[in-house]
């Protein structure tokens, strides 16, 4: 052991050595003695405190442990200080903790190999371990929990007998947690992509050739591996959608707003599949990368709904091809376009000359195709940027290219006309089948497309009326249009002034001569006492909507006016009203006559609604469920006009009428013509058999009458028995009935013909 001496001793000692030097100088006969006494004095102290430093070594431990634990033990990180020999081991307070062990009173060399994971006490094991300075341990807390640390150890000091090794820890525990959870986490939205079926693709570099794929995209694709370059992904998309994709690709937009495009994609079996792409790029900043990629979604499904929908919308279900609703769309794009590019169309409409019988003697499936056949035949004629539609049921409509020629549209109608008339062989040949058409000029004949059919339409209806018609639209068709609208403003007048009038005409029963009800016709009566019938205004009303106000008033006003005679002590009748399509077909239909019968205080069995053939087969579901509505509050029901329209016995099953109304076309010549007898006998039989009663209308002599009392007619109304009239003159039969004298009409026989309601 090499000796030192403190510096403080060295000091004394020269000092002393000065002062004794300094003495004998100055008592030279004492030098001796006190040079004797000084030296042995200094080797007395010498040897003290070489005792006193070997003594301090052999005590002192191999390090000093105040030099390293005042600094480590607070220190928030696992510390462990020791000699590969055992004979020193301190751990920090950060690690006792974590092993759950007090500061005193441990096994160190326990807590030591249970700290680095070892067995045993042998030092061999720490001689081994100096020499993988690196190492991960994971051991059971005082929680009894995992803790995963990283050591890292280093020699800070060499000796003979041992080293002392300084270990400093990392805690990988959160770290370890977090790794865990990420991977959770990632395997959740992996997952999550998959049932939803959602693939992702992302590029990070500058000219987007690269990409990286997400597993769900790899398995919807097909893919060997997790990345793709652009060129082999565009070989998996459709070449009609490719170039909206390189679009998207060679976008400058950065803002981070999301795009969207839908485009098809080969999936591994081979079958293009449509997909959502929506995408968007962010640019890169001084930390990030530029970003582009986006979600694949497979929408096939929902395309195919779109599909269905818009067929469903916009194709017609007999003939298939396109509507009305997809002729108006295209119809107006059309228009557009001809008003930007100087172009023309002819819109030309037909309609198939009495189509009901086709229907009524061959049934509808075959009605269905000669629908079909039509179609056919007007598509031959289609020309680019043309369409051919069915716009109603026997109404079609054909939208023709215009290049100069204005006999195109009379030309393509002949040419369809020829056609459609070979279409009568076989089962219709005793058919002959023809259209009709009238056809209207576009951008010219109108402000917008609505404007042209419609022109189009009126020239069909201001036909002849003979069959075979063609006819083109000519703005002088328009003086009658101003006639009518002028009619419309006058009857709006009317309604607010008052000047409609309800007339009555009776309705006799056959077997008792009485009178049993009356139907309620509307009049227009102007200031001047000029009556104005119906056919004249009701049409007008209809197509101005006005006829909403008019059905409301009829309604109400005869309710009315039947529960008036009633309490006058007339005898009880049913009263009759007329609906048109337009009232029948409102959804508060049965809470209109509810509020009417309330209102008047009448009993639903004395009102009687009248409907006639075609009104209600136009839509027999809906017409049914009306009819039970208000079969249902216990109103009559009568079909009007039988046997003039779509006619058909089968309908008397499901329509829940309860008067069957035989035209007066049939009455005309019962007494001479005997098919109209016997088409009267058995309208007459079967309606009985379905109980329901039956009336004659268009009666005007004793002969019908007597005819159809025999042939079972249950009721009568026609001239014989009086024309509409006011209600002071109904007051007059109820007058004349309870005089007892005959209801009928003396000076209204056979001289006059039966007028129009």
């Amino acid at each position: 052991m090499k000796f030192s001496m403190p510096l403080p001793a060295a000091i004394v000692i020269a000092a002393a050595t000065a002062l004794v030097i300094s003495y004998s100088i100055y008592r030279p006969e004492f030098a001796g003695v006190t040079l004797l006494i000084y030296f042995f004095t200094v080797f007395l102290l010498s040897v003290t405190v070489f005792i006193i430093n070997s003594m301090y070594s052999r005590h002192k431990s191999s390090i000093d442990a105040s030099d390293f634990t005042s600094i480590a033990e607070g220190l928030n990180t696992e510390i462990i200080i020791w000699a590969d020999d055992y004979s020193f081991i301190y751990l920090n307070k950060k690690i006792r903790d974590e092993l759950g062990i007090e500061y005193n009173g441990y096994d160190r060399i326990e807590a030591l190999n249970m700290a680095f994971g070892l067995r045993g006490r042998d030092p061999l094991n720490l001689i081994k371990l100096s020499e993988c300075p690196n190492f991960e341990v994971t051991f059971r807390n005082r929680r009894q929990t995992n803790t995963t640390i990283a050591w890292s150890t280093s020699v800070v000091k060499k000796r003979k007998k041992n080293s002392i090794h300084l270990t400093t820890g990392f805690n990988l525990t959160e770290l370890k947690k977090m790794k865990v959870n990420l991977a959770s986490a990632n395997d959740f939205f992996n997952a999550s992509m998959e049932l939803a079926e959602i693939g992702f693709i992302m590029s990070t570099s500058k000219d987007r050739k690269k990409y990286a794929v997400s597993p769900e995209a790899v398995r919807m694709f097909g893919l060997k591996s997790n990345s793709i370059d652009v060129n082999t992904l565009r070989t998996l998309i459709h070449p009609n959608d490719r170039t909206q994709f390189d679009r998207a690709v060679k976008s400058n937009d950065n803002s981070g707003e999301v795009n969207s495009i839908e485009m098809r994609i080969k999936p591994p079996d081979g079958t293009y599949r449509w997909f959502s792409f929506r995408y968007k790029s962010i640019k890169p900043t001084d930390n990030t990368m530029a970003l582009f990629g986006g979600a694949l979604m497979d929408i096939s499904q929902e395309r195919a709904k779109d599909i269905l929908i818009e067929r469903l919308a916009f194709i017609d279900e007999v003939t298939e091809i396109p509507n009305r609703n997809r002729l108006m769309e295209v119809g107006q794009e059309t228009y557009d376009t001809s008003m930007l590019l100087n172009y023309s169309y002819w819109i030309i409409v037909f309609d198939i000359d009495r189509f009901h019988i086709v229907n009524d003697t061959c049934g509808y499936n075959n009605g269905n195709y000669i629908l079909k056949n039509f179609a056919h035949i007007l598509y031959k004629y289609v020309t680019p940027g043309g369409l051919a539609a069915r716009i109603s049921g026997d109404n079609f409509a054909l939208m023709l290219r215009d290049y100069g020629d204005e006999e195109l549209p009379m030309l393509t109608a002949r040419k369809i006309q020829d056609e459609f008339a070979k279409l009568a062989v076989d089962e219709f040949g005793a058919i002959n089948l023809s259209c009709s058409c009238g056809y209207s000029k576009m951008p010219e004949d109108g402000k917008s497309f609505l404007d042209v059919m419609e022109h189009a339409e009126f020239a069909l209806k201001s036909s002849s009326g003979t069959r075979s018609s063609i006819c083109g639209y000519a703005p002088s068709m328009h003086d009658s249009i101003i006639g009518k609208t002028e009619l419309e403003k006058s009857l709006a007048l009317a309604i607010d002034n008052n000047e409609l009038q309800l007339f009555y005409q009776p309705k006799i029963n056959l077997k008792t001569g009485q009178i049993m009800g009356v139907e309620a016709l509307i009049r227009w009566i102007k200031p001047d006492g000029t009556i104005i019938k119906p056919d004249s205004f009701v049409p007008i009303a209809e197509s101005s909507h006005l006829i909403g106000k008019i059905s409301e008033f009829v309604l109400s006003e005869g309710c009315r006016q039947n529960m008036l005679w009633q309490k006058m002590g007339y005898p009880k009748i049913v009263m009759s009203i007329n609906f048109t399509s337009t009232d029948f077909y409102q959804n508060d239909l049965r809470e209109k006559v509810f509020d009417a019968l309330t209102k008047s205080g009448l009993s639903p069995e004395w009102l009687e609604i009248e409907l006639t053939e075609s009104l209600a087969l136009s839509d027999v579901d809906f017409a049914v469920s009306q009819m039970n509505k208000l079969r249902e509050l216990g109103v009559k029901l009568a079909m009007d006009d039988f046997g003039t329209g779509y006619s058909s016995l089968s309908y008397l099953q499901i329509l829940p009428i309860t008067l069957l109304k035989l035209d007066r076309s049939f009455i005309t010549d019962i007494r001479s013509n005997n098919i109209a007898f016997q088409i009267v006998s058995s309208v007459i039989n079967i309606a009985k058999s379905k109980e329901i009663e039956t009336i004659a209308e268009g009666i005007e002599n004793k002969e019908q009458e007597d005819i159809l009392r025999t042939a079972g007619c249950d009721y009568g109304q026609g001239y014989l028995y009086g024309k509409p009239m006011p209600a002071q003159k109904i007051e007059e039969f109820f007058d004349r009935a309870k005089r007892g004298a005959m209801i009928t009409n003396s000076t209204n026989t056979t001289r006059k013909k039966s007028g129009s309601k």
